[in-house]
């Protein structure tokens, strides 16, 4: 049964998209069978994956409110082990909508059921906002993944968040748990970004992930061309860092490398 994974934050441009494209693309790349699902109206995962939305027929807005199963509007990208539920732009209504339907908390996860034994994760890119597409993906998932900038305005919005999913989990998926907490656009040299980490692993304990995502060319140009970082650019820093937190995330130890500053992982 595939893990689901949602990557929520309420504040915008902190990474969640690039996340999760660079992740699902990687652990396809591993042999894992990945379902990315995008439930951002502004759809920058399907971007990220080089789809066109203008080409859908079905997206995440119609299995949101049931005009069509989920197994129909599940597409294959081009790369490796990954399938894509696209979004368009017509989410960002879906609120209105999903307000007068029946387990409107819910019907992500109700989608999800159908076909969650297909894959071996499934990555969900939520809003940046705490919506009722948010909760639908909180509700759906086993774990939730934060990105986050090491910034102070974004300690707020950790903390809103936090609250929010110590109510969905009180109210309607008691299995939730934390994930970890992903710093991006991380730059070390800054006195602020140290101290923005250790405030968070000082109230969040074990919960932060050891690899931070740094400011990088290469994976601001990747969405452009429609391809996950490892496919535009292998050697960039930015796909050796979404690496490092792919290893990381499957449970796979740091084993040091001749090199300094080098790391390598030992593979199951």
């Amino acid at each position: 049964m595939g893990k689901i994974i949602a990557f929520a934050n309420q504040k915008g441009g902190v990474g969640k998209s690039t996340t999760v494209v660079s992740l699902g693309a990687y652990l396809g790349m591993r042999g894992k069978k990945v379902l990315c699902v995008d439930v951002d109206s502004q759809g920058n995962t399907t971007t990220g994956f080089g789809i066109a939305k203008r080409t859908l027929l079905f997206s995440s807005y119609e299995v949101l409110i049931g005009k069509c199963r989920i197994q129909d509007a599940i597409i294959e990208t081009n790369f490796e082990n990954v399938s894509l539920l696209p979004a368009i732009s017509a989410l960002a209504g879906a609120e209105i909508e999903l307000i007068d339907l029946d387990n409107r908390a819910e019907r992500l996860k109700m989608a999800l059921v159908t076909c969650r034994l297909s894959y071996d994760y499934i990555l969900i890119d939520c809003p940046p906002s705490l919506s009722l597409v948010t909760i639908n993906s909180l509700v759906a998932a086993d774990s939730v993944l934060i990105p986050m900038t090491a910034e102070y305005l974004s300690l707020e919005g950790l903390s809103q968040l936090y609250e929010t999913v110590k109510i969905v989990k009180s109210k309607y998926n008691s299995g939730l748990s934390i994930e970890g907490i992903l710093f991006t656009m991380y730059d070390g040299r800054l006195n602020l970004s140290e101290q923005v980490v250790a405030e968070v692993e000082k109230y969040f304990p074990n919960q932060v992930f050891q690899t931070k995502i740094p400011r990088n060319v290469r994976l601001s140009e990747a969405p452009s061309h429609g391809k996950p970082v490892f496919y535009y650019d292998r050697m960039s820093k930015g796909s050796e860092a979404y690496e490092m937190l792919a290893h990381e995330l499957l449970g796979e130890p740091l084993v040091p490398d001749i090199k300094p500053k080098r790391f390598i992982f030992s593979r199951k």
